[in-house]
């Protein structure tokens, strides 16, 4: 990585820091962020509800599995951000083969339920490490960091677990006074009601999606920057990044 190009200043931090530089990152290059991102989820939300005649969760459950490939487009938008570039889709599109492709069935398999996802993610798509020096590059970059980058995907899987729940209520707060109580017996009874089973699963489908639209370039961010500042603490680039300042 070119640690001269860096546009964020370089530090040793605590991860609970670094996570809150990634949450900075989001906030500055949120153009980017979600122009790249929306049409891609959209995409495979639409695409996941045409199973809802297969299964009610059916939509849910894919797009659940798919997060980590999902995570690879917001990574290299993130990776481009560290050095203030802006991304466009055409940009995305142009560089799909790198992005999209490269391990997909590791990822979407044993990899998935990784508790510690977003932390190694950049090692094998930004480093490019591959079998033995990729859990050689693992096992160095997670000592001491377990902790960190496990409280990371239980921290944002309770706040996935709450917004949804949030925007599932926001029916019944929207609902008209006298109209309450019908909108919680469509939860529990949706036979009962004109819009029935199916149109219940699509809007508790359409909910998650939401929230992943909303949340997940925060969490991919959060590991990238703790990712970002464990090479900083490694090899020293907050060093190399002053004496590059000094003379240049």
């Amino acid at each position: 990585m070119r640690v001269d190009g860096l546009a964020i200043v370089l530090r040793p931090r605590t991860q609970t820091e670094a996570c809150d530089l990634g949450q900075a990152l989001v906030r500055a290059h949120a153009a980017s962020i979600w122009r790249c991102f929306t049409p891609l989820l959209l995409a495979v939300a639409v695409l996941a509800m045409c199973t809802v005649d297969l299964g009610g969760t059916l939509p849910i459950l894919i797009l659940f599995w798919l997060k980590p490939w999902l995570d690879r487009s917001l990574l290299f938008v993130m990776s481009r951000a560290v050095f203030g570039e802006a991304t466009r889709w055409s940009d995305l599109w142009r560089a799909r083969r790198q992005v999209f492709g490269g391990q997909f069935l590791r990822t979407l398999l044993w990899r998935r339920f990784s508790p510690w996802r977003a932390y190694t993610q950049p090692i094998e798509q930004l480093e490019g490490q591959r079998g033995a020096a990729r859990r050689k590059r693992a096992k160095l970059m997670l000592n001491d960091n377990r902790g960190a980058a496990t409280a990371l995907q239980v921290a944002f899987a309770h706040a996935e677990a709450v917004l949804g729940y949030a925007l599932i209520a926001l029916v019944w707060w929207f609902a008209p006074e006298n109209r309450n109580a019908g909108v919680w017996d469509w939860f529990f009874h949706p036979e009962a009601h004109a819009a029935g089973q199916m149109g219940l699963d699509i809007a508790v489908a359409s909910a998650y999606a939401l929230v992943v639209l909303f949340l997940e370039p925060f969490y991919v961010a959060a590991g990238f920057a703790m990712y970002l500042n464990r090479r900083v603490v490694l090899e020293a680039w907050d060093i190399e990044q002053e004496f590059r300042r000094a003379f240049t």
